[in-house]
């Protein structure tokens, strides 16, 4: 397997990094576009065993940083979960237009949440998973919560998430309550595999079931088993994205 280094412009002219991780030999079945978690970088480690374990399995991988995360440019502070989908639809874009339009959306935790958003943008796609995912955006706003007086008051905040402090503003909140998960996965039109621990201590596997419930047909469901929420075991990771890599196959060829 190979890891390139990317970058790409998004929307608003920012060079976003990414890793690009190809199949040895570049013996490719198709391409997927992976989307981190809340705060999280292409770099943390389930990200990087999980898109390794996929191009192990025949499947090149875009992992990138959003806006104002891990070595992109920006400021997190003007972002939302709308640039965040943004982001999305411009990596998409860009594979289409330099290497190959991506086939397989795959997200974590909030980043889950995204590529749900975004796949209505990104005609190429023909499967989702999503790692993790939640079923509505009210359980990252509890994690804010702590601060939305002094966030409405003085229109942002100072917020520590997973120990590491983060600007947050009034427009990302607003953002928030905008966002119709249900609405995103019923239109989604993709086969859709949702991941998910029942030992998650972050998003309840609930999540899971109505993300399950709330999608059409052709649908599948895969546990985790003991898996944390962020993949941290190694064994854990690859099981995923080898997982992850056969379902794919039904619907993007072996060929």
């Amino acid at each position: 397997m190979q890891t390139r280094k990317i970058t790409f412009d998004n929307a608003s002219g920012h060079k976003l990094a990414a890793l690009l991780d190809v199949p040895e030999g570049d013996q490719r079945i198709a391409y997927a576009l992976f989307a981190h978690c809340f705060t999280c970088s292409k770099d943390y480690k389930g990200v990087a065993r999980v898109s390794k374990a996929l191009a192990a399995e025949g499947i090149a991988v875009l992992r990138f940083d959003f806006t104002g995360l891990g070595e992109s440019e920006g400021s997190f502070a003007d972002t939302t979960f709308s640039s965040n989908v943004a982001d999305l639809v411009a990596a998409a874009g860009f594979m289409e237009r330099e290497i190959e339009a991506p086939k397989i959306l795959i997200g974590h935790s909030l980043g889950g949440a995204a590529v749900l958003h975004a796949a209505a943008q990104i005609p190429s796609a023909v499967a989702v998973a999503t790692l993790a995912a939640p079923s509505s955006t009210e359980h990252l706003a509890g994690v804010i919560r702590s601060s939305a007086a002094e966030i409405e008051t003085s229109g942002e905040a100072e917020v520590s998430i997973g120990g590491r402090s983060f600007r947050i503003r009034k427009e990302f909140l607003d953002d928030l309550e905008m966002v119709r998960m249900r609405d995103a996965v019923a239109g989604l039109g993709r086969a859709l595999l949702v991941c998910h621990s029942p030992a998650d201590r972050i998003v309840d596997i609930e999540n899971a079931n109505e993300i399950f419930l709330a999608a059409r047909h052709p649908k599948c469901f895969l546990s985790l088993d003991s898996a944390d929420h962020l993949c941290s075991n190694a064994a854990d990771a690859r099981y995923a994205g080898a997982m992850i890599a056969t379902w794919a196959r039904r619907y993007v060829g072996d060929d």
